[in-house]
């Protein structure tokens, strides 16, 4: 999988060519800390005064390397996905070896952080299914028509973390198909996945704007 960054995220990102690469993985430490505490101007006046540059480029800078580091972490894409993914950005080869050992270097700290706080998306809870099948009917007397019917069971506040639920807010979505048609989705969600591991897929992904 690649990520697909928006044309402000890359923006914000080329900040980082023009400053030293020591600085680049100091503002990977402040990211992952502004991650846990969150964010504190004050931290951004020390370092624009030493850097000689707008506060508000800083910021940005900063803002847009911790999006780089938890959406990775998120997904957790490969080495090799986050490379290609941080290619389109033109930095030189220098930058994208630091870019890729600050995240293999702070992915499982950004995991532990972002499975602890609270998710306002519905999660995953429980699944019920039942296998119908009609034999016979008014017009046909031998017939074998099977039906499965699901209940997906939803919950919000899910706490990754500990698997525990922070808050129950009941949902429920009910589904129903035959046994072809859901092995038929199936089979094309594995497809779709097997493609977007291709080299084809990701230069394609690497020049999407």
């Amino acid at each position: 999988m690649l990520l697909v960054l928006s044309d402000e995220h890359k923006e914000h990102l080329s900040f980082l060519p023009r400053v030293d690469t020591a600085v680049v993985a100091e503002f990977g430490r402040i990211a992952l800390e502004f991650l846990r505490r969150g964010s504190s101007p004050k931290i951004y006046e020390a370092a624009a005064r030493k850097l000689c540059v707008p506060v508000d480029m800083v910021q940005h800078g900063v803002e847009g390397l911790m999006f780089l580091m938890t959406e990775s972490s998120k997904h957790m894409i490969t080495e090799v996905d986050f490379l290609d993914s941080v290619l389109d950005l033109g930095f030189g080869d220098e930058l994208h070896q630091i870019l890729v050992q600050l995240y293999l270097q702070h992915q499982r700290p950004i995991r532990s952080i972002l499975s602890q706080l609270p998710s306002t998306l519905p999660a995953y809870h429980n699944l019920e299914w039942r296998l119908d099948v009609q034999l016979a009917s008014r017009s046909i007397r031998q017939q074998v028509i099977p039906t499965l019917t699901m209940r997906l069971l939803l919950t919000r506040g899910y706490d990754g973390g500990s698997n525990r639920v922070l808050q129950t807010v009941p949902s429920t979505r009910v589904l129903q198909t035959d046994p072809s048609t859901l092995l038929h989705l199936i089979s094309t969600l594995e497809v779709a996945l097997a493609a977007m591991k291709t080299s084809h897929s990701r230069r394609i992904l690497r020049n999407i704007k």
